[in-house]
């Protein structure tokens, strides 16, 4: 189960009659629910969500997308957030004051968030503007906890998308001489990269040893920490080289949170939008691998039947922190707020918010 101290609360057990429930008498007490809640309940749905569940959702997008149309729903004031734990802390600092934010299940969280703590931030930030000086601006990848964020804006830095990600560092290239990019060194490393930064300019930051790896003499000009995603690092250079060889004609798309070595393999690398809008206007017949979440490659498989859609990865599973949220737990919500009673309200500290919004702004401002 995700643990921070922005939690408003521990997830009440399940209670066993939702866990028996057949999917159909599920499905139909969920859409009766949403018509009984009508406008005062906005459910949101993350591309990687399985397909029960976004056959539900009022909107399908990315996280930060999500959050900012939750944000526009003045009317709800209810939002059940079907994505995981980051993306409902984002919409609760985005949305009104009088909005609660409910996720279906607390355990759905973010492996690659998890890899980065507001304390290890600190001890990072202590050590390297001890050894480089005021030099360096924070950069965190939206898919962080809200304390992460919270170091950012104190900092003076953003947030970014995987979508903005090049508009951003340049940003921060004008502001500092280095750049602290976290969680997830993967999507730092490939758009330094895209940029004109060598790989020789980028040094990794180990947070389970606070310390900088390899030869910390050279004056580097990205920090990246050590992060991943847990799906996107399971596509690797031999998954790519398997296509090339048996396969040739299939064009290979991967998200930039795949490594450096996949994503320079790669035909093309971008963000899950630019994944959906590139196999949306492909001519028919084109051939395509894959290598995001797998639940939005099965959809995106039955979306373009014409095209031929595979997985980079055959053995690849849906992401399993994403994959928490389920019927039962949607149900399960949505009765007790029928009923007047809100279960996993997502809540963030005010003081964590303050300094976590200014970091979001910073980039919706450019």
């Amino acid at each position: 189960m995700y643990i921070n101290n922005v939690l408003s609360q521990v997830q009440s057990i399940l209670p066993p009659s939702y866990k028996e429930a057949e999917d159909v008498d599920l499905l139909y007490q969920a859409k009766k629910r949403k018509q009984q809640l009508a406008d005062r309940l906005f459910m949101p749905g993350h591309h990687y969500q399985k397909d029960t569940i976004i056959k539900l959702a009022d909107k399908t997008g990315d996280s930060l997308q999500l959050a900012k149309i939750s944000a526009e729903n003045k009317q709800a004031e209810y939002i059940v957030f079907c994505g995981v734990h980051f993306m409902a802390e984002t919409a609760d600092m985005l949305t009104d004051s009088s909005q609660k934010v409910i996720l279906p299940d607390l355990r759905a969280g973010c492996s690659m968030a998890d890899m980065a703590t507001r304390k290890e931030a600190d001890t990072a930030w202590e050590y390297l503007t001890d050894k480089f000086g005021h030099t360096i601006i924070p950069l965190t990848y939206v898919n962080s906890s809200a304390e992460v964020k919270a170091f950012v804006g104190k900092h003076g830095g953003a947030t970014v998308t995987s979508s903005n990600a090049k508009k951003m560092l340049r940003w921060a290239l004008k502001q500092k001489q280095r750049v602290l990019f976290l969680p997830d060194q993967h999507l730092g490393r490939n758009t330094a990269y895209d940029l004109g930064i060598a790989l020789e300019d980028m040094a990794v930051w180990d947070p389970t040893m606070a310390c900088l790896e390899g030869d910390t003499s050279r004056d580097f000009t990205m920090l990246l920490w050590k992060g991943h995603c847990s799906v996107h690092q399971n596509f690797t250079l031999s998954h790519v080289n398997y296509y090339r060889k048996t396969d040739p004609e299939r064009q290979i798309i991967v998200h930039p949170e795949c490594s450096w070595e996949v994503t320079q393999a790669a035909d093309l690398a971008g963000s899950t939008s630019f994944i959906i809008d590139q196999i949306g206007k492909a001519p028919k017949g084109t051939k395509w691998a894959i290598g995001t979440e797998m639940n939005l490659v099965k959809r995106l498989m039955k979306q373009f039947p014409e095209q031929s859609i595979i997985s980079l990865n055959s053995d690849m599973c849906p992401c399993l922190t994403m994959n928490r949220i389920d019927l039962p737990h949607l149900v399960w919500v949505l009765d007790e707020l029928y009923k007047g009673n809100i279960m996993n309200e997502i809540k963030v500290d005010k003081n964590i918010a303050d300094e976590a919004t200014l970091a979001i702004e910073r980039m919706l401002h450019l």
